[in-house]
């Protein structure tokens, strides 16, 4: 295990979980350099075990390894209710594996090769959204204008009365509302509204799912005062 190098800065605790041990030593290295400390494992065997013993903030897991591999790591810990992080490295850059390893449960995807300074702005983005005050864990009632969206309760209410949404647009929703003005990809808006049974997901299921909620809580859909549309990016909750 390595030590941050400035014990002043406490940014986290990362496990990084990757065959390649010449890539592993270098990430050590680059983290501790600011303000990580690291552990280190070539493969994913006892993952679960590691993360109890360590408890890292953050898992960074390389999707290709002999054995056991880091989707089938992913899937498992978070069927186990485990929910550290995950950013999962893969030499596979093409939109469908991108799109499976979001669904089996990472939070963040980087093909390889990548740039070091790449990885940490993905680690820090990540970290800010699992513990900042939209974290949906501690979340209060989202209310915009006639509405009030509870993420506990999963509910959305109009003037008191509950309207009728899918659990994919339950999800959807409930990442908009805890992203409040923030531009969120239609790659994020998948990572962050998993839906176990919503079927193939791909970019065209999120803006279908976009426009069943504009006909939900919009007065005019095709010219959204909540839900708007960030041309080239995705869509932005604007309350």
């Amino acid at each position: 295990m390595g030590q941050g190098s400035n014990p002043a800065i406490k940014a986290g605790k990362i496990l990084v979980v990757d065959d390649d041990l010449e890539l592993r030593q270098l990430l050590a290295t680059y983290l501790n350099k600011h303000g990580y400390d690291t552990v280190l494992a070539g493969d994913a065997t006892d993952l679960e075990s590691r993360i109890a013993r360590y408890e890292p903030d953050l898992v960074v897991l390389d999707r290709m390894m002999p054995g056991r591999d880091g989707l089938e790591a992913c899937r498992a810990l978070r069927s186990q209710g485990e929910d550290v992080p995950v950013i999962m490295l893969t030499a596979k850059d093409e939109s469908v594996d991108r799109i499976v390893g979001l669904e089996t449960g990472a939070d963040d995807y980087v093909g390889k090769p990548f740039d070091p300074r790449e990885l940490l702005a993905r680690i820090q983005a990540v970290l800010r959204r699992k513990s900042g005050p939209s974290s949906f864990k501690t979340a209060h009632a989202v209310r915009f204008g006639a509405f009030e969206f509870d993420p506990v309760m999963r509910q959305l209410l109009k003037d008191g009365e509950v309207i009728r949404l899918t659990g994919g647009e339950i999800n959807l929703l409930e990442a908009l509302v805890q992203n409040p003005g923030k531009p969120l990809s239609r790659d994020r808006l998948l990572a962050l509204a998993r839906d176990d049974d919503a079927g193939e997901r791909n970019d065209r299921a999120i803006d279908i799912a976009v426009l069943r909620l504009r006909r939900a809580i919009e007065d005019d859909p095709k010219s959204p005062r909540w839900i708007q549309t960030v041309w080239g990016v995705g869509y932005r909750f604007s309350p």
